[in-house]
């Protein structure tokens, strides 16, 4: 295989969530195939420290930047007029790019980009007007300059085609690797004393405070589960913090909900998956998610899983979780909430997202790429 680079300049370690996660197990998944490759790592002066362990695999190497990753302008700045040059000169011909990010132009270089979703085109108010325009300049980019594009799931692919005039004969769908180790775990008696908590008998959840993940939702119905008391009083959740927090908070407050909804602030994966397998269910409310790891790391722990039938939800989750249509409505919730417990997934269908899998799949991709 060619030396190909795979750009990490936009990685700002603990700064940018799921992309960092799976670009970690994608790396990890690499280095346990037997293939050969010769993988550059285009690195900035401040995230290279972190990546330094894969330099003990010998198929792949450094190419240090001048920029660092936490000077977002600094760096797209550099990316632009710097970076095809770079890589040009180390006799680099084409570049991964495990997100949407890459110079305007080509320069002579080979981009492949990894799309996770498009949500600044459908949800422009979350980010500042600068942020929505780099997004919008960037995708078009991609859609006309990019050699090809990975899209993270068949409804990413239809959603990039429909939304961005993408061609689909240049788009490869790849699913995210999903790493659960299910003897992770914490003893679950340690933990029930602090958040006051008994087997069977709470809700889960890992939610942000915005609004297409629907968390306001599940704190309405705790509000009805309260009054009409015929159902597990409690719902954990982990992931919202900082201001965030604060909001949600406020709404329970108001809603008398202080002892229903517990926030547990960071947890390990350890604890995460506790609370996974010892709740009545895992809750994932959202109606917008390129892929959605949380419901597919609930299922593969065996635990029971009702979301909704929005965006790649049902894709990623194969059909086996139980899905809200209506998924607004706290009635629709709590009558699937009331329905006996179906049979636990087959955990073996999951495999499929296993982090050497999915690296597998990459690895031969990338090199059908580059012999065409």
């Amino acid at each position: 295989m060619k030396k190909t680079a795979i750009d990490l300049l936009w990685l700002r370690p603990g700064k940018v969530g799921g992309t960092e996660v799976y670009i970690r197990n994608l790396l990890d998944g690499l280095c346990q195939l037997p293939d050969d490759f010769n993988f550059v790592l285009l690195v900035s002066k401040d995230n290279e420290v972190t990546f330094r362990k894969y330099l003990e695999d010998k198929r792949f190497s450094f190419l240090i930047a001048d920029t660092v990753s936490a000077n977002i302008g600094g760096r797209i700045i550099w990316q632009y007029f710097h970076q095809n040059a770079l890589l040009r000169k180390n006799g680099i011909s084409t570049c991964f790019v495990p997100v949407y990010v890459r110079p305007f132009f080509n320069g002579g270089i080979h981009y492949i980009n990894v799309i996770h979703d498009i949500q600044a085109y459908h949800y422009p108010q979350y980010h500042p007007f600068h942020e929505n325009f780099y997004s919008y300049v960037t995708w078009f980019a991609d859609a006309v300059f990019s050699r090809d594009i990975v899209a993270i799931s068949d409804f990413v692919k239809r959603d990039i085609v429909k939304n961005y005039h993408f061609k689909e004969n240049r788009i490869t769908v790849i699913p995210n690797p999903v790493t659960v180790n299910p003897d992770e775990t914490v003893s679950f008696e340690e933990i029930a004393g602090k958040y006051g908590i008994s087997a069977g008998q709470y809700y889960y959840t890992l939610s942000q405070n915005i609004p297409h993940k629907n968390f306001k939702t599940l704190v309405k119905v705790m509000a009805k589960i309260k009054s009409e008391g015929d159902l597990p009083q409690k719902l954990l959740v982990s992931g919202i913090s900082g201001n965030a927090s604060d909001e949600v908070q406020k709404i329970v407050d108001e809603m008398d909900l202080k002892d229903n909804i517990i926030h547990t602030g960071f947890v390990s994966d350890a604890e995460k998956n506790t609370l996974i397998k010892n709740a009545k269910a895992f809750l994932f409310p959202s109606f917008f998610e390129g892929f959605g790891i949380p419901p597919v790391e609930a299922m593969i722990l065996g635990q029971r899983v009702i979301t909704t039938t929005a965006a790649s939800i049902p894709e990623v989750t194969l059909g086996m979780a139980e899905y809200v249509e209506d998924y607004m409505n706290p009635d629709a919730w709590i009558s699937a909430m009331k329905k006996d417990a179906p049979k636990a997934p087959d955990k073996e269908a999951f495999n499929i997202y296993k982090k050497e899998e999915i690296a597998k799949r990459y690895l031969h991709y990338l090199q059908k790429v580059i012999e065409e």
